[in-house]
């Protein structure tokens, strides 16, 4: 345990923060699952729109590195393309 106020005071931030990170990691999992287990064009160019959003959030806020949210957009885009094609 930390000997300093200051210290423990860091804890319950570190704690709420990793609490939010985490959950905003998992929507975004959640949604990358759903984007591909959709049906229709319409609902996967919907959420992908969703995600974009979600992943530029993230990046903006910390919780992911902004080249790592740049990579996942493209490749769903790259994905959703290819579907759209087919």
């Amino acid at each position: 345990m930390p000997q300093h106020k200051s210290a423990l005071k860091r804890m319950g931030t570190d704690k709420k923060r990793s609490a939010r990170n985490n959950y905003v990691k998992r929507t975004i999992r959640t949604l990358d699952k759903k984007m591909l287990a959709a049906e229709t064009p319409e609902e996967r160019t919907q959420l992908l729109d969703e995600l974009y959003s979600k992943l530029d959030k993230a990046a903006k806020k910390g919780v992911i590195h902004k080249r790592t949210a740049s990579r996942r957009k493209a490749r769903l885009a790259d994905y959703v393309n290819k579907q759209s094609a087919e």
